[in-house]
């Protein structure tokens, strides 16, 4: 699909969720052949006329004003990270603002930050757009030792999607769906040009039903903070907080730290996780120049696997 086609769906789709009540309008009693907001109403809100905001609609963003988004953003009551992709898309257009320029993304992370990893106490991991796990510290590795162990290396949107472990790992496995989509959706905005990341969309579209189910959502969702739940095969369910570090000056990469509350039954959980991931790694030492975060796929213990 085309950047002007994406911005079309995802304007009207963003129309679609907002009732005449949330946007402050009265409402006509009037039936509506479309969920949502007419235009008429979204011109409105936004300061523009109806003309106008129907070319946006359309797919024309192309040469809008920063402050004519922003209405419009505000109209449709976009969160940050909605406004933020509508402005990626439009960066996107031939004409707009420079885009992003498609540079590969990292696949390994530099020693330093590997002793950073393996210095805290807590799961850390990296991640890249695509969504795969590039580095882990061991305990990261032990909490997600399913993703783990998969064909291809770790990756959570292919785990979420085409792994049927994922289903009794993640408490909320369709959160997790609608999530990983987003977060897909999200990071296709930004990079475009990130020719990995198209090709996972591919897969995934091809191969799975679910997917496909949650990108026709338009969704779009970034990790930033928040509380998780897993059922983990070793320890059972743990809850926990989380918090993502961006990495400036490597393409995309982002440090995910994972914290229980102090006291908590997760909390002792992880002092049997980091037991067990120091065991394994005492019994199963990473090969010369693959880096100490890095983990191949396969490599963890049958007691991780629960298929």
């Amino acid at each position: 699909m085309s950047t002007k086609d994406e911005v079309r769906e995802f304007l009207i789709s963003r129309r679609a969720n907002i009732t005449p009540q949330q946007a402050g309008l009265p409402d006509d009693g009037g039936e509506r052949r479309v969920p949502g907001l007419r235009r008429e109403e979204v011109a409105q809100l936004a300061g523009v006329s109806i003309d106008y905001y129907t070319r946006l609609e359309r797919g024309n963003i192309r040469g809008a004003s920063e402050s004519v988004l922003n209405a419009v953003a505000k109209a449709l009551r976009m969160t940050e990270v909605e406004r933020e992709y509508l402005f990626d898309l439009a960066r996107a257009l031939p004409g707009g603002a420079a885009a992003r320029s498609g540079v590969p993304a990292a696949v390994s992370v530099r020693t330093s930050v590997r002793r950073v990893l393996d210095s805290m106490a807590f799961p850390a991991i990296v991640q890249n757009p695509q969504q795969d796990i590039i580095a882990a510290n061991p305990v990261g590795r032990a909490m997600f030792a399913p993703v783990f162990d998969t064909i291809g290396g770790p990756n959570f949107a292919r785990f979420v999607f085409l792994d049927p472990r994922a289903r009794d790992f993640y408490v909320d496995w369709p959160l997790a769906c609608r999530t990983s989509a987003a977060i897909t959706r999200f990071e296709a905005g930004r990079d475009p040009l990130n020719e990995d990341l198209t090709a996972l969309i591919g897969e995934l579209s091809a191969r799975s039903p679910h997917f496909r189910r949650e990108w026709a959502r338009r969704d779009v969702h970034e990790h930033r903070t928040g509380v998780k739940a897993f059922r983990h095969p070793e320890v059972g369910l743990v809850e926990v907080a989380f918090d993502v570090l961006e990495m400036p000056g490597e393409a995309g990469l982002k440090i995910t730290t994972y914290s229980p509350p102090p006291g908590t039954e997760t909390a002792e959980k992880f002092s049997l996780l980091a037991s067990w991931a120091a065991t394994h790694d005492a019994a199963h030492p990473p090969q010369a120049g693959s880096g100490a975060t890095r983990t191949q796929p396969g490599a963890l213990p049958p007691a991780a696997r629960t298929d």
